[in-house]
């Protein structure tokens, strides 16, 4: 499945982190395009019906929010978890792209 970003913020953000970060959230977004809807925990977790977290731990928690759309792999926002609980913030702004994508 191609990957595809929903604005370049989340690029930008991407390659912000720093570089060990970086690697390890590239190869999580190599796993997520070879597995698709197969990739599990401890990588993927069903956030709601058609949100996705990707999951990314090591010096700093990554979560990127994705969805599936039109056999697409949209990631739709990226965050540096700093809390246990995910912001419902963070959550209802993908949720929102989700409903933006034609």
């Amino acid at each position: 499945m191609e990957i595809i970003f929903f604005n370049s913020d989340i690029d930008k953000f991407i390659q912000s982190l720093d570089k060990s970060t970086y690697s390890k959230v590239l190869r999580h977004l190599k796993l997520l395009e070879t597995y698709g809807t197969q990739l599990t925990m401890p990588y993927s977790k069903p956030v709601s019906r058609n949100l996705f977290e990707l999951r990314t731990r090591g010096q700093q928690e990554i979560r990127l929010f994705y969805c599936f759309y039109k056999n697409q792999i949209v990631i739709l926002h990226g965050f540096i978890k700093k809390t246990q609980k995910t912001p419902s913030r963070e959550i209802n702004l993908a949720l929102k792209r989700i409903s933006c994508l034609p």
